[in-house]
C-alpha cells in the first residue's frame, strides 16, 4: 500500500466527521457540509481527531481505492474548513466578465454575449473585468465550473487569447514564415 494512503487525516478544530453504517461519511465544518459514499472495499476508522483508511482484502483494486478515498476525504475536510478557490483570467481585447445575480455574463469576441448560470453551492466574483474567481466547498464542483467557463474560449496557441487558469502557462507557437 502507498505511504500516502497509510497516513491519517488530521481533523482540524471545528470540523466534525460522522460515519454511518452504509459506508457514508459526512463532514461538517464552518463553510458547510459534504457527504460521500465510501466503497465497501475500504475500511474507515475515526479516532478522536484522526481518520484512517485501510483495505479489507489488501489486493489490487482495494489498495488503489484506499488511496483514492483518502485523497477525496482530505479535499472534503479542506473544503468545509477553508474552502476551495479557482481563478480564471480573460486574455484578449474586449474580453470581459461581470456577475449579475445568478448569472456570469461573458463578452468573449462572439457576436453575442455568453450568459453562464451559476450553480448552487458556487460563489463567483469578478474583482476586475478580466478576472473570475470561483469559490465553493466542493473541489470537484469548483473545478468543473471553472472548466465549463474555460471551454467557452480556451486559449489559442498563436496569440494566447482566451480564458486561462491563473497558474496555467501557454506556450505560443511561431507564426508561419513567408
Amino acid at each position: 500500500m502507498s505511504r500516502l494512503a497509510n497516513t491519517p487525516i488530521e481533523i482540524p478544530q471545528g470540523v466534525d466527521v460522522a460515519l454511518s453504517g452504509a459506508n457514508l461519511i459526512t463532514i461538517k465544518g464552518s463553510k458547510g457540509t459534504l457527504q460521500r459514499k465510501v466503497h465497501s472495499a475500504v475500511k474507515v476508522l475515526h479516532k478522536s481527531n484522526q481518520v484512517t483508511f485501510a483495505s479489507n482484502n489488501g489486493v489490487g483494486l482495494d489498495v488503489a481505492l484506499v488511496g483514492t478515498t483518502r485523497a477525496l476525504v482530505a479535499t472534503m475536510v479542506q473544503g468545509v474548513n477553508k474552502g476551495v478557490e479557482r481563478k480564471l483570467i480573460l486574455v484578449g481585447v474586449g474580453y470581459r466578465a461581470q456577475v449579475q445575480g445568478k448569472l456570469l455574463n461573458l463578452t468573449l469576441g462572439f457576436s453575442h454575449p455568453v450568459a453562464f448560470a451559476i450553480p448552487e453551492g458556487i460563489l463567483i466574483e469578478t474583482p476586475s473585468q478580466t478576472e473570475v474567481v470561483i469559490k465553493g466547498i466542493d473541489k470537484q464542483l469548483v473545478g468543473q465550473v471553472a472548466a465549463n467557463i474555460r471551454n467557452y474560449r480556451p486559449p489559442e496557441p498563436y496569440k494566447g487569447k482566451g480564458i486561462r487558469y491563473s497558474d496555467e502557462k501557454i506556450s505560443l507557437k511561431e507564426a508561419k514564415k513567408k
